[in-house]
This record gives structure tokens, C-alpha cells and sequence, in this order.
């Protein structure tokens, strides 16, 4: 959702940009770059010049190389984007059966191999792609690291293509075959795992062509649907937060959420129980609320459907504010307006632009506990099962008790208590301890993936055809 006034994202640089090249007596002032045409423009490129795949890989002296004169633009674009911090490499491959534009991002891989979802959207263009995926590896890496956990920053895209049916299950199960096979072929450098637009029954042909994967069924011996532990990490967090504000508990006080997904009907069932006085709610989906409501009956919910654009309940009157629906909800049009002392939700990049946006919610006095520090519980639940799957397992109870150093609650604490001492915004302070961590090499596979990724280059990939993986094979 965004607010009701218009705000400068990156689609809108994109569109920016085709009108400009495309002025209104119709003629083109300049050729269209790739980073301003959809995706499926890189996917004619290539097949044009006999390929399936590209990289563009950070390269030793600190410059983005590229795997062909036909993305070169591209590797320029990458290193001139704000989202790009060194970003070790961008993958991308034309689905062999699904005809369809894959990638693989990895941020920082010296903690350990690249992890992030696998998320299936549409984009108006490559840029805007490209950006989500620098953006969204960055931010996978981060959590990893402030979680204490030996992986580095990874994500994996597909854009869907205009015109086709992305319900259909054939057509799917065509997609997510190809994109295990395009992780295969990257030899473990990015391991992937569910995300947006991807379900478990998505992750099972993932992981029918791949065994570079995370998040699949409990039926396969994965470890299943994070939501329930999500919702607590983020509720340890809002806990955390109260006790750094001198707030107390979470008993007795009112939450608004933005967005009642999956997430959030957990995360309602766990302040319930912890005795909040209201909670507070909007979403698109008027049948989310109605579940909500059979599922609480009784219960202290205020819950309305909210339309597209509409972030009123940003402005609701509440102890603690949880944005929990999409990105880049915080931002000049909102900030002014929340009527809240803490922040902490569990969508993704909620900062529209992390430096200005962290500076204001620091200088309204309000407490933020960035996204990439309390939403952590999805990757802690997948990020280790290749070492067995246990109920109740402890390792995963550790990041939720208030002791543990590197749990939710005391790695909120250290970072509020940073923030309160530098005068530095809590994000830039939780960025910066990020980086601090990631700078710590796995303790057994040290850069194991940035080798990966040089083998992959030195060895010809994006020259090689596709893989034919056969279901069932890997």
C-alpha cells in the first residue's frame, strides 16, 4: 500500500526514463536501454546473440563486470544503483521449459553461501527487478548476520511473463522445475527457499531439480511454514522495544497493523495471549478480516478493508505500529503522520529510502526497530534443516528467549541502545552492526561462494547451455 499523496520510487525513475526516450510526438529521442524495457527485453537480447544466460559479477578492484557486450549497460546500470553495495554477483538464465526470465542475486558470501527466498512477481522493468533483487539480497544478508547465523545475503527472482496464467499448476510446475535447474547449475553459491508468489507446493519441483534448497514440506523432511515463528520474532522484538522505551510489557497496550495476512493472523493470536487491550487493523482482502474475526471471536479486534493506496492506518492512535503489508510504507508522505512511539512490524524494506526515512522516524522521537532485525524468524526456521528437523527444536527457541546474545530480544536491545548513544537512526546503527558481522568469514568454508562464483565465470557459464535436468534426477 502506499499513501495517498504521490512519492518518488524506483518504477517511477524507470517511467521517467521511457518518457523521455519516448517524447510525445511519438519518435524515440534515444535507443531504449534494457534497464527501462521489460523484462522479457533481456530474454530477446539474448536469445538474438545465441544465449540463455548472463552475469554481472563484482569483480576483485571493486568494478561490475559483465558476461557479454549485450548486458554491459546493465553491469553500469548495477554499479550506479543506490541499492548496489558491492554486490558480489547477479545471475540470469531463459527458463529451458517455461520460457520465462530467472535470477539469482548474492549480496555477501563470506559468512557462507548466499540464502534468500524465491519470490515470483511482476515487473514493469528490468531495472526495477534488478533493484528488488540487490535490494532484497542485502537484506537477507543482514538478517542472517544479526541472527548469528553462517550464511551470506542471496534472493532469487522470476518474472512472470504478461498473458500467461500463473495459476496454472503445469505452467508452474515448468517454472519452478527451471529454476532448480538454473540453481544447480550455480553450484551451491545461492541456495534458495520460499518467498512471495512461491508456495510449498512450488518448492517441491524446486526441489525435484535441485538440491541447493531450504523451505521445502514438512512431508519431504523440510521444516515447513515459518509464519507462526515470524509473528513471535517480531512480537519478541515489539517487547524489546517497550522495555528499551521504559513502555513495560505488551499487556494492557493497543497495536495497529497494517496488512492481516498470514503473518499477521499469528501475530494477532500471540499478542492476544500476552493481553493487549486492542488491536487495531486494515487490509485489502475484506476475506482476511472476516477469517480473523471467526478465528478471534470476542476478541478486542477493530478490523476494516482498506483500498488500494490507502495507508490511514498509519495514523491510528497506538502504542506500537506494526507495518506488516509491503515495502517503502515509510517514507515522507507517512512518517509525519504516525501517531505511534514504536515501530516494528514484519514486511520487507519498509523504509523508502533507509537514510532519509531512519533520520525522520530518529528525529519525531519515535522508536523504529528495522525489518531486517525482528522479521528474522523466517530464514532461523529454514536456514539450518539440512541438519535434521526437530519439534521444539532449541536452536530455534534460543532466538526467542531474552537472553540468548544474539536472539531478537537482546539483539534489539543492543541495537536500540546503539541508536540512543551515536544519535545514529536504529537502522543505520542495525546496518551497520550487519556489516560488522558479515565481515566475520564462515568458520569452516571461508568465501567458499565467492569461489564458486569465480569457477563460474573462468569456466564459461553463461556460454554453456541450459542443463536438461530430468524430474526426478536430481
Amino acid at each position: 500500500m502506499r499513501g495517498s499523496s504521490p512519492r518518488r520510487t524506483g518504477r517511477d525513475d524507470d517511467r521517467a526514463r521511457l518518457r523521455a526516450r519516448w517524447p510525445a510526438g511519438g519518435r524515440r529521442s534515444e535507443p531504449l536501454s534494457l534497464w527501462s524495457q521489460p523484462p522479457e527485453a533481456l530474454i530477446e537480447t539474448l536469445r538474438a546473440r545465441g544465449l540463455r544466460r548472463a552475469w554481472a559479477v563484482t569483480s576483485a578492484a571493486g568494478t561490475v563486470q559483465a558476461s557479454d557486450a549485450a548486458v554491459s549497460e546493465q553491469a553500469a546500470e548495477i554499479a550506479a544503483c543506490p541499492d548496489y553495495r558491492r554486490h558480489e554477483a547477479c545471475f540470469f538464465e531463459i527458463g529451458r521449459e517455461s520460457d520465462h526470465l530467472l535470477a539469482a542475486f548474492l549480496h555477501d558470501t563470506r559468512r557462507g553461501q548466499g540464502q534468500g527466498g524465491l519470490r515470483f512477481w511482476s515487473y514493469d522493468t528490468l531495472g526495477e527487478m534488478v533493484r528488488d533483487g540487490l535490494r532484497l539480497a542485502l537484506g537477507m544478508g543482514q538478517k542472517s548476520a544479526l541472527a548469528g547465523l553462517w550464511w551470506g545475503g542471496g534472493k532469487g527472482l522470476i518474472a512472470r511473463r504478461p498473458g500467461r496464467d500463473h495459476r496454472d499448476p503445469e505452467l508452474r510446475a515448468r517454472v519452478y522445475r527451471d529454476y532448480g535447474r538454473f540453481v544447480s547449475s550455480l553450484r551451491g553459491c545461492y541456495v534458495t527457499a520460499e518467498d512471495v508468489g512461491t508456495t510449498p507446493e512450488d518448492m517441491v519441483w524446486v526441489h525435484r531439480t535441485t538440491r541447493f534448497v531450504t523451505c521445502v514440506p514438512e512431508a519431504v523432511g523440510g521444516s515447513g511454514n515459518p509464519s507462526r515463528l515470524t509473528a513471535r520474532g517480531v512480537v519478541v522484538a515489539m517487547e524489546a522495544a517497550l522495555a528499551h522505551a521504559g513502555r513495560g510489557e505488551l499487556a494492557g497496550k493497543t497495536v495497529a497493523m497494517q496488512g492481516l495476512g498470514n503473518v499477521s493472523g499469528f501475530m494477532v493470536e500471540e499478542l492476544l495471549a500476552r493481553g493487549v487491550a486492542r488491536i487495531t487493523g486494515s487490509d485489502l482482502d475484506e476475506g482476511r478480516i472476516a477469517a480473523l474475526e471467526r478465528r478471534f471471536p470476542g476478541a478486542p479486534l477493530t478490523l476494516r478493508p482498506a483500498p488500494a493506496g490507502d495507508a490511514s492506518i498509519l495514523a491510528e492512535p497506538c502504542d506500537v505500529l506494526a507495518p506488516n503489508a509491503v515495502g517503502a510504507v515509510l517514507n515522507p508522505d507517512t512518517i509525519g503522520r504516525i501517531r505511534a512511539p514504536i515501530v516494528c512490524g514484519s514486511a520487507n524494506n519498509q523504509l523508502a529510502r533507509p537514510d532519509r526515512d531512519g533520520a525522520a522516524l530518529l528525529a519525531r522521537g519515535i522508536v523504529y526497530v528495522p525489518d531486517f532485525l525482528c522479521n528474522r524468524m523466517g530464514i532461523v526456521n529454514c536456514a539450518n534443516e539440512q541438519y535434521g528437523v526437530l519439534p521444539d527444536d532449541p536452536a530455534i527457541a534460543a532466538h526467542l528467549d531474552r537472553e540468548t546474545p544474539y536472539g531478537v530480544y537482546q539483539r534489539t536491545l543492543e541495537v536500540l541502545r546503539r541508536s540512543a548513544e551515536s544519535g545514529r537512526s536504529t537502522h543505520e546503527e542495525a546496518a551497520r552492526l550487519a556489516d560488522e558481522l558479515l565481515a566475520e568469514p564462515h568458520p569452516l568454508w571461508p568465501h567458499r561462494g565467492r569461489r564458486i562464483v569465480d569457477y563460474l565465470v573462468r569456466s564459461g557459464w553463461s556460454r554453456a547451455e541450459a542443463e536438461t535436468v530430468k524430474v526426478g534426477d536430481a
